[in-house]
């Protein structure tokens, strides 16, 4: 049977897709669009069947040029039934594959959902089973003319004996004069009796502990002694005074179940164990941290050392988690008055509309800031600005924040109050007497990192050469993508067998080409509306500037007194001994002061805006940490007695500087390397604009090592070749 179909020509040929393979219909009506028929007739726009119809202005006569041709067309198309049949089978093996594939990723979920439920009821079990047994101190009176002794019973499973200290004592070496009182630990054993002995040897560890002059300061400090044998170890502690005044201590010890081979396996499992949780996101971070703390009190409490719920708690820095939640309520209160989006419109103003420019003022402005306050503070601050701003010129915040935060840690290290490393060592009353000063240590630390924001600047430039700044284009650009890739796909399973099939493939082709022009016009003044030589920019400024303007001069009034008072509080509690408020006491209490002055009613809706996902991180970060250092493997690498020793003669401000500069411009190789990158990460996602572990590593990594490498070099120009210190 034949089809009645008059001659073809190419002004005249279309194609569409229906939905029996075998039946071929002619219209003579006006079609839609290709894209418009797909989404109309299938789900599925390849259809493999295809249909040939005409326009009105076609006759359908009889005369014998029409049957001919309908006739020649038909067999045509009866040749190429067998490819068609082969193309639907094609399709309905990658709809198969598909399926496949869906049906694994449901697989591979549940698998990940049960195995951590199992890790988890696991890990309980093991937190359960073994008690906190608790320490038992026993108050010792030691002096020169009088020693203590005691014998001690082993465990059949204990593998190290714990010995613990309390008193007026100093966790460091003794100073340069050599003079200081101490105590010594003495630790003795029987030995495994070898082949070639006939009785066992005993055996004796000393462990020298030095006191503070201070008798008023109170420390507690640990050693772990491995036992030899199943015999009784013998514990002795004499004094070494200049006077014959009695000191009191208290002691205690604790049996464990585990080697230190054992420990630092344990530990090191854990915490490999995080960051592949963190760096492929198969859980939120911050249930990682309290994944891996869980692990790491289970592996306390199964070698013998499970601490008690006072104890964890009292390991979490409740200073730092102060500091965030003060100052995130601060940022809170302060972001109703429309500051944010005026200060984003300023700065497209002062970058005359160019997107680079922009971006480098920003991340050299975070830098400096970031310089005089804390890098978590000036994150917390400049973070809603820097995503506001995004927003206004239709950028992706997620690039340009990853940057801030690199230039913002790279800018925390130059003083010795912009970052907590730096605070640390500048306030070591330890360094201070050996000539580490605060003037000093910011004159040395300022000039290295200006050299590093010299590298820097062009290394973020390379590295973000390729990087889309812009978001995605608008719905019709999308839409026009879809179509050309539609009619492109369409025509490439045209087979051409015959030359009437041959003029349909290049009609489609042609028409994908015109396609592509258009997009490409398109295309050409999306970007030029958005990129840097944008010539409308003074336009829009004037728009943004009617539509971001502030709500609330008064409410913006208190918020910059009370800032700027908490700044100031900072700025004096570093450099006067006699304010007695930390950092967190001091965001605290000034967000307490702005509650007061801003009259807020309804709270619920300004603590819905602090990130507690982020504090709830650092909190379980802390337990991690704690806990792996009660793992006795932690090893002290420069300890303050080495810089002490004669012998050694290492000079400690050069060796401080290194110090500062590793652990501040180290902290941008990972997304969890410092505190400002995971705050950062925080305020974005719940703005929406989260980024992933890969995503701040493929970019803060690079930056990372280039920064450490200019500092290194700096160190040894200024210290080794120029004798700086």
């Amino acid at each position: 049977m034949f089809l009645n179909i008059a001659p073809i020509t190419s002004e005249h040929l279309h194609l569409f897709c229906v939905g029996d393979p075998f039946s071929f219909t002619v219209s003579c009506r006006s079609q839609p669009s290709l894209p418009q028929l797909f989404n109309s007739r299938s789900k599925d726009p390849f259809s493999p069947h295809l249909l040939l119809f005409m326009t009105a202005e076609e006759s359908w006569g009889n005369s014998s040029a029409e049957w001919e041709g309908g006739s020649l067309l038909s067999k045509d198309l009866a040749g190429s039934s067998g490819s068609t049949s082969q193309e639907k089978g094609e399709h309905l093996d990658s709809a198969h594959t598909r399926f496949r594939l869906l049906k694994l990723r449901r697989c591979i979920r549940w698998l990940k959902v049960a195995s951590l439920f199992v890790f988890v009821v696991v890990c309980s079990i093991l937190f359960s089973l073994y008690p906190d047994q608790g320490k038992f101190w026993q108050l010792l009176a030691v002096s020169p003319l009088q020693s203590y002794s005691s014998n001690l019973t082993s465990h059949v499973d204990s593998t190290l004996l714990q010995v613990d200290l309390a008193g007026a004592l100093v966790a460091g070496g003794p100073s340069h004069t050599g003079r200081e009182e101490h105590v010594v630990v003495e630790v003795t054993q029987a030995d495994v009796p070898g082949s070639r002995r006939r009785r066992p040897q005993q055996v004796t560890q000393n462990w020298t502990v030095f006191l503070n002059p201070r008798r008023s300061e109170r420390l507690v400090v640990s050693r772990t002694f491995e036992i030899l044998s199943r015999d009784t170890v013998s514990v002795s502690i004499r004094a070494s005074f200049q006077q014959t005044q009695a000191v009191p201590l208290l002691m205690a010890h604790q049996y464990l179940r585990a080697s230190i081979e054992a420990q630092v396996t344990i530990a090191v499992v854990i915490l490999a164990g995080v960051y592949m949780l963190i760096i492929f996101e198969i859980v939120h971070r911050t249930l990682a941290a309290m994944l891996g703390s869980l692990a790491a009190l289970a592996a306390l409490a199964v070698i013998g050392d499970r601490p008690s719920l006072t104890h964890v708690v009292e390991w979490i820095d409740f200073e730092t988690l102060a500091l965030l939640f003060g100052m995130m309520i601060l940022v809170a209160i302060f972001s109703e008055t429309g500051f944010f989006d005026y200060c984003a419109v300023k700065t497209y103003r002062l970058s005359r509309g160019r997107v680079w420019a922009m971006i480098i003022m920003l991340c050299l402005i975070a830098a400096v800031l970031s310089a005089f306050l804390d890098n978590v503070t000036t994150l917390l601050l400049f973070t809603p600005v820097t995503i506001r701003l995004c927003e206004v010129l239709n950028l992706d915040p997620r690039q340009v924040l990853i940057a801030e935060v690199i230039f913002t840690n790279i800018g925390g290290a130059a003083t010795a109050i912009g970052d907590p490393p730096n605070v640390i060592i500048v306030s070591n009353q330890e360094l201070r007497k050996m000539g580490l000063d605060f003037a000093g240590f910011t004159a040395h630390m300022f000039v290295g990192i200006c050299f590093i924001l010299l590298f820097s600047f062009p290394l973020f430039r390379l590295l973000f050469w390729n990087k889309k700044l812009y978001n995605k284009e608008p719905s019709e650009i999308v839409e026009l993508k879809h179509e050309i890739h539609v009619w492109r796909l369409t025509a490439q399973r045209i087979s051409p067998a015959s030359r009437e099939e041959t003029a349909v493939r290049g009609l489609l082709l042609g028409k994908v080409r015109a396609l592509e022009h258009l997009l490409a016009r398109r295309l050409h003044t999306f970007h030029r509306q958005i990129s840097q030589e944008d010539k409308n920019w003074e336009t829009n400024i004037q728009e943004l500037q009617k539509k971001h303007r502030i709500s609330d001069k008064i409410l913006l009034t208190k918020c910059l007194m009370v800032l700027g008072f908490v700044i100031f509080m900072f700025f004096l509690n570093s450099f006067v001994p006699g304010v007695h408020l930390d950092l967190g006491w001091i965001a605290i209490l000034g967000a307490i002061w702005l509650l007061i002055l801003a009259d807020i009613h309804d709270f619920e809706i300004i603590l819905h805006r602090v990130e507690w996902a982020t504090l709830l991180f650092f909190a379980a970060l802390f337990v991690l940490m704690e806990s792996h250092m009660s793992y006795h493997h932690i090893i002290c690498v420069c300890d303050l007695s080495m810089l002490q020793d004669p012998e050694v003669s290492l000079p400690a401000p050069p060796l401080m500087y290194a110090l500062a500069l590793g652990a501040c411009l180290g902290g941008n190789g990972t997304l969890i390397g410092a505190s400002a990158n995971v705050v950062c990460a925080g305020i974005a996602e719940q703005h929406g604009y989260g980024f992933s572990f890969m995503e701040f590593f493929r970019l803060g990594f690079p930056m990372m090592l280039v920064s450490c490498t200019v500092g290194m070099c700096y160190l040894l120009v200024a210290h080794v070749v120029m004798g700086w210190n």
